[in-house]
């Protein structure tokens, strides 16, 4: 079956690396040939390293292997594209981690919607250190993603996996007219 099956070229054949001398004995030869073929995909492999790295133009079975490497968070059913934003934002995403802008920008990568959240404001501080706090208002977000195709079930696992877990939250999503 060998014409069925495609053979990787090596860019640096064995063979031509010998000697003048060595290059005349046929069995030599015909030994590096086959040590080139089983080399070939391990040195191609390493010669396009760079494309697996580059979430952009990894293979997509790859891109959960690179989302490990910047602690993105993937989810399967998300569209190619979708992933791939995801890994390329990681780092911008993860230094907004726990802020409202932050949150922001990961629900509309993730849902593919306007967002819009409003903070109940729960922080407080003092310069001197208190037992009572003057504000006990529990911290809560609220949001709202604007979509026709949205169903608030994945609106609110989004907001989960992307608000801090202490903060109580509540979920609307609006359809968006038409014509603007």
């Amino acid at each position: 079956m060998r014409g069925t099956t495609t053979e990787l070229e090596t860019p640096y054949p064995l063979g031509s690396l010998l000697p003048a001398v060595l290059q005349e004995d046929e069995l030599l030869m015909r030994f590096t040939a086959a040590v080139d073929l089983l080399l070939a995909p391990a040195i191609n492999t390493v010669d396009c390293l760079a494309a697996y790295v580059d979430p952009g133009l990894a293979p997509p079975d790859h891109l959960g292997w690179l989302a490990g490497w910047v602690g993105a968070e993937l989810n399967e059913t998300w569209p190619l594209e979708t992933q791939r934003a995801a890994i390329q934002q990681a780092v911008h995403l993860h230094r907004g981690r726990g802020t409202v802008e932050g949150m922001r920008l990961q629900l509309a990568l993730v849902l593919g919607a306007d967002v819009r959240i409003t903070d109940s404001g729960g922080v407080t501080w003092s310069v001197e250190p208190v037992d009572d706090l003057a504000d006990d208002r529990p911290a809560l977000v609220e949001v709202v993603a604007r979509s026709n195709s949205l169903r608030v079930a994945e609106v609110e696992a989004a907001v989960d996996a992307a608000k801090p877990a202490h903060v109580a939250h509540s979920v609307r999503v609006e359809s968006v007219s038409g014509g603007m």
